[in-house]
């Protein structure tokens, strides 16, 4: 049996059910308390907002969940991890299974494998409802919790540059050629930076190149008079379909491959991608961190439960797996800065503690 990997189909099952139970129960009652918390904190922005009343407080609420549930289901598979190993070394279970000959990462091996399960299905939720709440959430966060734009991907005060002159906007919509601005404002300055004259419109549309502002007030400096001309007016020349899709990329709101086309768009235009491609990378690693927990958590199942060390064990298992959070938070920012490539910035904190946890089982336990 030492040479198998996995215990009995029996306490295989028995175990990873064990566990699997304790990450949903774990889950559901962190991510309740944070929700109501969260929920207390912006109930007033939100129903300040003339209209809003209870319809939009549920809508809140479920554009919120699924991004507590991906942030902290790894601290719920951690938590789970020293609850389940600490009432099994309390029960003697941990002692029957070493004494029938099973290693300490034969225990594990199956609390490994739920973890890899939970892994792939935190990837699979985070590509396909993480990303969307989020771009919807963020949309009507900009709008101060008005009526929630048709389309996520609206942007709020946004601004292009054409040489000296600057156009600005409340709202940009749309994608490709249809994207549409409204209330817009032209700036056109002189070489020393000065404005010369300002154009405002409700509406603006892009001309390729150029944007059509249409029911234009033009304000000219010179004179201090206010004209408007019949025709709309073609402002800001020098922009193109380039700038306004590179204007904002919001990782948290992209799937991993709309990222990826989002980092190959902004290398091409002679960007700079290292925080992107840092955000990139952590979306594959950051699901595996449910993996890594059980291994920095079984610190907690082993050791003689008598001995009064188990709570002592479990304190160092939830101080492992923090730390862990902490060294990957500041591996992201490092590799925003520039100090770690951003492939060293993901995987960096996620290699070191793997051989952190191996390293503390192997020698207190194996």
């Amino acid at each position: 049996m030492l040479f198998d990997f996995f215990p009995s189909r029996r306490l295989t099952i028995y175990l990873a059910k064990l566990f699997a139970v304790r990450i949903v129960a774990v889950l559901a009652m962190l991510v309740l308390v944070l929700l109501m918390l969260d929920l207390l904190s912006r109930t007033g922005d939100i129903l300040a907002v003339p209209g809003n009343g209870q319809g939009e407080l549920w809508t809140y609420a479920s554009l919120r969940l699924p991004q507590l549930v991906n942030r902290f289901l790894p601290y719920s598979v951690l938590l789970a991890t020293i609850i389940t190993l600490a009432t099994l070394n309390q029960n003697s279970e941990v002692i029957a299974m070493k004494a029938s000959g099973l290693s300490a990462h034969q225990i594990l091996a199956p609390l490994l494998l739920t973890a890899t399960v939970v892994a792939g299905v935190s990837f699979a939720f985070n590509e396909r409802f993480v990303t969307r709440a989020t771009a919807t959430l963020s949309a009507w966060e900009d709008v101060e919790y008005g009526p929630i734009p048709d389309d996520p991907a609206t942007r709020s005060n946004v601004y292009f540059n054409d040489g000296n002159d600057v156009l600005m906007a409340r709202q940009m919509a749309g994608r490709g050629n249809a994207v549409t601005l409204t209330g817009v404002t032209f700036y056109q300055r002189d070489d020393g930076g000065m404005i010369t004259r300002m154009i405002t419109g409700s509406r603006a549309r892009f001309a390729d190149p150029g944007w059509q502002v249409e029911q234009p007030t033009v304000f000219d400096v010179a004179t201090t008079r206010s004209t408007t001309p019949a025709q709309p007016l073609l402002v800001a020349e020098g922009t193109t379909l380039d700038q306004v899709a590179l204007r904002k990329v919001d990782p948290a709101s992209e799937t991993l491959a709309q990222l990826a086309q989002s980092i190959t768009a902004l290398k091409a235009a002679g960007r700079r991608t290292a925080e992107l491609e840092g955000f990139w990378w952590h979306k594959i690693s950051g699901a595996l961190a449910a993996v890594l927990m059980p291994l920095l958590g079984a610190v907690a199942g082993f050791g003689l439960a008598r001995s009064g060390g188990l709570f002592v064990r479990a304190v160092i298992g939830m101080a492992l797996g923090f730390a862990y959070f902490v060294v990957e938070n500041l591996g992201l920012a490092m590799g925003s800065f520039g100090g770690y490539p951003p492939l060293l910035a993901a995987w960096g904190p996620f290699v070191l503690f793997v051989l952190v946890g191996e390293t503390v089982l192997v020698r207190t336990e194996e």
